[in-house]
C-alpha cells in the first residue's frame, strides 16, 4: 500500500499520500474489493461501470458496490464549495468500512479520495484517519488492473487504431495515461497513435464548461481536430466526463469518431469471460 508522508510545506502537520511518489502495491490480489462507479458512469456510462466489474471478477476478485455512494464532491471543491465538499465526502467515508482495496474507474475521482480527502478532515483526526487510509488504498481502475491484478492481456479483436485521451486531474494526480497506454500495449491489433494536444483539458473541467461555455467549447473545438487529424478509428479515455464533452462534440460536428470508456474496450478487446 501507499506510504503516507508528512506535508514538507511550512507549520504543516497533516499527513498526505504523496501527489507523485512512488507506490508500493500489494504482492498478492485481494480476494475482495469495493468499486466506486462515479456519479457520471453511473447515469451516463452505466456499461463502463458493468465492464469494470467484469474485468474485476475475471481476475478472481469479488467486487463490492455500496448502494448508498454519490459523488465524490469534486465539482464543490474544485468550485471552492468546500463545506459541501466536506459533507459529500463525509457520506461517501462511511460506506468503505472494510480494509478493502477501492477501484475507481475514473482517475479523477480517484484523485479526489486519494490527494484532496484528507485536506478536507485536517481538523478532525478521528475523519482524518478514515481519509487518510482510504487514500491509501484508492487505486484507479487501470492502474489497479496493472498492477495489482498484473493482468495479462490477449486481444481477440480485429486491427484498430486508437487515441488515447486522460482528464487534466487524471493525468497529474493518478498517471492515468502512463497506465492506461500499458494496458493498450498489451493489445497486439491495437495501435495507439499519439496526438498533440494530448496533455491538453477537452473544455470539461466539470462545473468549468457550464461557467464558461465558449472558452470551454473552443477548447474542445481544438481537442476533436486533433483526434481526427489522427486518423484514430477510436478514442480510449478512462474519464466519462471527458467522453461526454468529446463526444457530444464529435456528434455536433457529424464526426464519426466516438470515445470509449477504457474499461469496456478491454472488455470486448479481451472476448469477454475467458
Amino acid at each position: 500500500m501507499t506510504e503516507l508522508y508528512y506535508d514538507a510545506a511550512p507549520n504543516a502537520t497533516r499527513v498526505v499520500p504523496p501527489l507523485h511518489g512512488p507506490r508500493q502495491y500489494p504482492t498478492n490480489k485481494p480476494a475482495q474489493v469495493y468499486l466506486f462507479g462515479t456519479c457520471v458512469v453511473d447515469l451516463f456510462f452505466p456499461e463502463a461501470g458493468m465492464d469494470a466489474i467484469h474485468l474485476l471478477e475475471r481476475e478472481g476478485i469479488a467486487v463490492n458496490y455500496p448502494q448508498g455512494q454519490s459523488c465524490c464532491g469534486q465539482p464543490a471543491y474544485t468550485s471552492g464549495y468546500t463545506e459541501q465538499a466536506r459533507q459529500v465526502a463525509k457520506a461517501q467515508l462511511a460506506l468503505f468500512e472494510q480494509d478493502w482495496p477501492v477501484v475507481v474507474p475514473s482517475g479523477s475521482c480517484a484523485g479526489m479520495f486519494r490527494e484532496h480527502y484528507p485536506a478536507l478532515f485536517e481538523a478532525d483526526p478521528a475523519l482524518l484517519r478514515q481519509a487518510q487510509a482510504l487514500a491509501a488504498r484508492t487505486y484507479e481502475l487501470a492502474e489497479f488492473l496493472l498492477h495489482v491484478c498484473k493482468v495479462e492481456l490477449s486481444d481477440t479483436g480485429a486491427p484498430v487504431k486508437v487515441a488515447l485521451h486522460t482528464s487534466c486531474s487524471a493525468r497529474r494526480e493518478m498517471n492515468t495515461h502512463l497506465h492506461g497506454r500499458a494496458l493498450l500495449a498489451q493489445l497486439g491489433n491495437v495501435e495507439r497513435v499519439d496526438h498533440s494536444h494530448e496533455s491538453e483539458c477537452c473544455g470539461f473541467g466539470g462545473t468549468f464548461s457550464v461557467r464558461l461555455p465558449d472558452i470551454a467549447g473552443a477548447m474542445v473545438q481544438d481537442k476533436t481536430r486533433q483526434l481526427i487529424e489522427t486518423g484514430a478509428h477510436q478514442v480510449i479515455s478512462a474519464d466519462c466526463g471527458c467522453l461526454l464533452n468529446i463526444n457530444g462534440a464529435l456528434e455536433k460536428q457529424q464526426a464519426a469518431l466516438r470515445g470509449q470508456h477504457l474499461a469496456s474496450f478491454l472488455w470486448q478487446r479481451t472476448g469477454g469471460a475467458r
